[in-house]
C-alpha cells in the first residue's frame, strides 16, 4: 500500500510540475498575440516540443503508463496550440510548414512501425530509444553555451527560475522511472537533471551580476524549455 501511495503521489507531483512547465508557452504566445507578430523568433521550440510530447505519448500507450500518457497528451495539445498561434502571426510561414512536414514524417514513420511490428517488446525498445535520443538532443544543445559562461565568468545568461524548475521536474521523473523500473524514463531525465545541476553549480561559482544602467548583451538561456516528458 505504501508503494502504491508513493507511486501515486510521485506521479501527481511529476504531472503537475511538468504541465506547469508546459504552460510557460502561454506567456510567449500571449506576447505574440499582443504584438500580432512573432518577430525574429523560431517556431522550432514549439514544434520540437510537440514532437517530443507526441512520441512520449506513444511510448506511454505502448507501455500502458497512464501518467506518461496523461502528461504528454496535455503537452501535445498545448504545443500544437502554441505552434498554431505562432503560424498565424509569423511572416515566414513556409519555414514553419517545412518543419511541421519534417516532424510529421517522423511521427508517421513511428506510427506505421508500431502498427506493423508484431513484437510488442521490440516496439517499446525502439520507440523508447527514439524518445531518449530526442530528449538527449534537447538537453545537449545548451551545452554549446557553457564554454561562453565559463570563459566570461558571467552567469547573466542563466535563467535561474527555469533551471530550478527543470532540475525539479527531471528529479521527479527520474525518481518515477526508478520506481516503475523504466530505464527509458530514468536515463534522459537523469542527464537533464545533471545538466541543470551543472548550471546551478556555475551559478554558485559565478554569481549572477546586476544589470548595468547602460544595459549589456543578452544571451540565450542555457536550459532548453522543451521538456523531456
Amino acid at each position: 500500500m505504501d508503494a502504491i501511495l508513493s507511486k501515486g503521489s510521485l506521479a501527481t507531483l511529476a504531472t503537475v510540475a511538468t504541465v506547469l512547465q508546459f504552460l510557460t508557452g502561454t506567456v510567449i504566445c500571449n506576447r505574440y498575440i499582443r504584438k500580432k507578430s512573432t518577430g525574429d523568433t523560431s517556431a522550432f521550440p514549439f514544434i520540437s516540443g510537440f514532437l517530443s510530447c507526441f512520441m512520449w505519448l506513444k511510448y506511454g500507450v505502448l507501455t500502458e503508463e497512464s501518467t506518461v500518457m496523461l502528461v504528454n497528451f496535455i503537452g501535445s495539445a498545448l504545443f500544437f496550440s502554441y505552434t498554431v498561434v505562432f503560424f498565424i502571426f509569423c511572416v515566414n510561414k513556409r519555414e514553419v510548414i517545412r518543419q511541421m512536414m519534417l516532424i510529421s514524417c517522423i511521427i508517421l514513420s513511428a506510427t506505421f512501425y508500431t502498427m506493423f511490428e508484431q513484437d510488442a517488446e521490440k516496439s517499446i525498445r525502439i520507440i523508447g530509444l527514439l524518445c531518449c535520443c530526442l530528449a538527449v538532443l534537447f538537453f545537449a544543445s545548451p551545452l554549446t553555451m557553457l564554454a561562453h559562461v565559463i570563459r566570461t565568468q558571467n552567469t547573466d545568461s542563466l535563467p535561474f527560475p527555469i533551471i530550478v524548475a527543470s532540475f525539479f521536474v527531471c528529479f521527479l521523473w527520474t525518481a518515477y522511472g526508478v520506481l516503475i523500473g523504466d530505464r527509458f524514463i530514468q536515463v534522459p531525465n537523469l542527464l537533464g537533471g545533471i545538466l541543470a545541476g551543472i548550471q546551478l553549480t556555475l551559478y554558485v561559482i559565478y554569481p549572477k551580476q546586476k544589470a548595468s544602467s547602460s544595459g549589456g548583451p543578452r544571451y540565450s538561456p542555457l536550459v532548453s524549455e522543451n521538456p523531456i516528458l
